[in-house]
């Protein structure tokens, strides 16, 4: 019998401090070559498009696929779990599920990457995602100003209202996006766009700028000029940033200047290694965090007695 797990089930089970570690063993399993993780499929049939993405995690016990369809202006996503010898045990719907691994995943490399002393954070978009990346890295590190900047000031007002039910603090909303990067050692962006969201003039040296809202070759977020001058670039796979990083596509990386933060996190590629170091961090997404968030989430749900159990 597998557990089905609907959404708003999912919401009761789903904590970012477990999720972060979740995420970073998985991450650092993948470094070490013990996991396995295929980057995102895409086909656009007409009217939307298919994603599929899959991973093997033996330490989380489970292999799995992420589906997400986009269409008729709604995104539906569901993770699949098999046990590693292929039985089915868990069918979980997952769009705030992937918004905490996704968010996690900024937190885990915050934490790995960023430099001595980071305490100013920027986070350059407003909308569902941005909200678990503020999760995960007030989580992360010890934060004295977290700056937040959004197009629209209703939604960047509002934002700033969730964010402060989470920390307990409430951040800047600023008035721009260049009044919220200037000076900030921890640079998020986490939107939509298809040109890039500040200029690479208003990145301190040393600063750490995650870019995580583009995995479309056709997107980038981060001006090429940040990327031609960063000192280290990590990416949360290097394999998935050659099919859908338009950030680096877009710029013309080196590849051979990029290296995984699964390596980084075994102690098998260098990361930050000096503060005076400007570090740019790629996140696309991996189906291996899924799998990763998933076992967590069904793992509590067994613990508690939600979900509903389905012949499979």
């Amino acid at each position: 019998m597998a557990l089905l797990l609907r959404e708003a089930e999912v919401a009761q089970l789903l904590d970012m401090d477990a999720v972060m570690g979740a995420v970073e063993a998985a991450t650092r399993e993948l470094g070490e070559g013990k996991a396995q993780n295929q980057p995102r499929r895409r086909v656009f049939p007409p009217g939307g498009i298919l994603n599929v993405m899959f991973a093997s995690s033996p330490a989380a016990g489970y292999s799995g696929l992420k589906a997400y369809t986009v269409g008729g202006g709604k995104v539906r996503f569901l993770v699949l779990l098999y046990d590693l010898e292929g039985a089915p045990q868990a069918l979980i719907e997952a769009d705030l599920m992937g918004a905490y691994r996704t968010g996690a995943a900024t937190g885990v490399a915050v934490r790995a990457l960023a430099g001595q002393g980071s305490r100013t954070v920027a986070i350059i978009g407003t909308g569902h995602q941005a909200l678990t990346q503020a999760m995960a890295v007030t989580r992360a590190i010890p934060i004295e100003e977290l700056r937040i900047f959004g197009r629209d000031r209703e939604r960047r007002e509002r934002f700033a209202e969730l964010v402060a039910e989470d920390w307990g603090r409430r951040p800047l909303a600023a008035e721009s996006a260049e009044q919220a990067v200037t000076g900030a050692h921890v640079v998020i962006a986490i939107t939509t766009s298809a040109e890039p969201v500040f200029e690479a003039r208003w990145v301190r040296p040393g600063a750490l700028v995650c870019g995580c809202g583009s995995n479309m070759p056709t997107r980038a977020e981060i001006p090429p000029e940040l990327v031609a001058a960063a000192d280290v670039i990590v990416a949360d796979q290097v394999e998935a940033a050659q099919l859908e990083s338009g950030d680096l596509l877009k710029a013309g990386v080196d590849w051979s200047r990029v290296v995984g933060l699964g390596e980084v996190l075994a102690g098998k590629a260098p990361g930050r290694e000096s503060d005076g170091q400007t570090v740019l961090f790629e996140s696309h997404g991996l189906a291996l965090w899924d799998v990763a968030t998933g076992a967590k989430v069904l793992a509590a749900a067994r613990e508690r007695g939600l979900g509903t159990e389905i012949p499979l």
